[in-house]
């Protein structure tokens, strides 16, 4: 504990795990089921409650809440979780909610994520690493997000949706079914809008693998028959391609909610 630093205007439950080198600023409240790992840094006027981990190097800045209560009227009590990793960024209010009984009775962000002021991360969700959630963006329950994924400001994801890897959700965008793997949504109405080409691009898809995910995605949305006879087509035509396969196994693991359609018949990119 000698490498704690914890503001004499800091109310922390004797009871909560700290790491070495966690720093707790003013104002800031830790209750007893609490456990920041090293180099946690809550800045101020920050609120660490229920049974809440936060890992190594975590940034929290002011008038956070972390692991109060879920939004959810069947919600009653139960001791559920909020696992946070490592190497956040969790901007000014920000709130995030353990789970229910309901579901997963946890709800876990992973690593090297970066949620902008006002954001939301409701109950039961499930977040990969590498995520950004811009202003204002805010997740309903029941929610999982896979890994680099990318949601604009003002924009609202339903309960119980996926949204696939390296997928981009655009600004003021309401979101209302699944969105496959490196795809791209954005409308006052949200359909896809082709794939995430910028961030393919930027996370290292060499031009072999993203003329592949194009040439799949014709096939898939721009091809002939029922979106089932496409799949099969796709899955002939792509079968031992390792990026169309993620495409694939998404739309595979059927969350009950439908894939996200383009509007019309349109070209990816």
């Amino acid at each position: 504990m000698s490498s704690v630093t914890i503001h004499p205007m800091a109310l922390v439950d004797p009871a909560a795990k700290l790491g070495a080198g966690v720093k707790i600023g003013p104002f800031c409240t830790v209750g007893p089921d609490v456990e920041l790992g090293d180099e946690v840094e809550l800045i101020s006027h920050v609120v660490v409650a229920g049974r809440t981990s936060i890992g190594p190097k975590t940034k929290v800045f002011p008038f956070v809440s972390l692991g109060l209560p879920p939004q959810d009227l069947k919600f009653s009590g139960e001791k559920s979780q909020l696992i946070i990793g490592a190497n956040n960024v969790i901007r000014e209010h920000v709130t995030m909610n353990p789970g229910t009984r309901g579901d997963k009775m946890k709800t876990v962000v992973g690593d090297n994520c970066m949620f902008m002021v006002n954001t939301h991360v409701a109950h039961d969700c499930i977040l990969g690493s590498h995520i950004i959630m811009a202003n204002n963006a805010v997740l309903a329950g029941h929610v999982t997000i896979e890994d680099h994924v990318i949601i604009g400001g003002n924009s609202a994801i339903h309960q119980h949706l996926r949204l696939g890897a390296h997928s981009f959700v655009g600004g003021m965008t309401p979101v209302r079914n699944d969105i496959i793997p490196f795809g791209l949504a954005i409308g006052e109405t949200a359909t896809l809008n082709g794939l995430n080409l910028v961030g393919l691009k930027r996370r290292g898809f060499n031009k072999p693998q993203i003329q592949s995910l194009l040439a799949a995605y014709r096939t898939l949305f721009d091809g002939e028959g029922q979106f089932a006879e496409r799949i099969e087509t796709t899955r002939q035509k792509f079968g031992d391609n390792e990026v169309v396969q993620r495409i694939l196994a998404f739309i595979d693991a059927d969350s009950g909610r439908n894939v996200m359609q383009p509007a019309r018949r349109r070209h990816a990119g």
